[in-house]
């Protein structure tokens, strides 16, 4: 009868190692970093990339919506021409998009 519970207590099933227990976390984190913040750190250096060149003449788009030509550009600030003498100033970082030369705006 001994023989019989000491088999019994053996038989039962080891718990699994500690790493195995971590492994949905960690797939949790990857797929985040691939689905999320991967592609959004892509579109920030793009935008940078975008920004830092910059130049007098270019067509811009700011974050605001507002539409215009390139004036004058500096570290920091980049002058933006709306109207026949109406200029405004605009941190670099605002401006959204470059209006490729040659494509019309939708309202024209």
């Amino acid at each position: 009868m001994f023989d019989l519970l000491t088999a019994a207590g053996t038989a039962t099933a080891e718990a699994p190692p500690a790493w195995i227990n971590w492994l949905p976390i960690v797939g949790m984190v990857v797929i985040f970093w691939f689905l999320i913040i991967r592609p959004q750190m892509k579109r920030q250096k793009e935008h940078q990339t975008k920004v830092g060149g910059l130049k007098k003449g270019d067509q811009v788009v700011t974050q605001g919506g507002l539409v215009g030509k390139v004036i004058k550009v500096d570290d920091t600030y980049a002058e933006i021409e709306l109207a026949k003498d109406v200029r405004v100033k605009a941190v670099k970082n605002t401006i959204a998009d470059l209006i490729e030369p040659g494509t019309k705006p939708a309202n024209d």
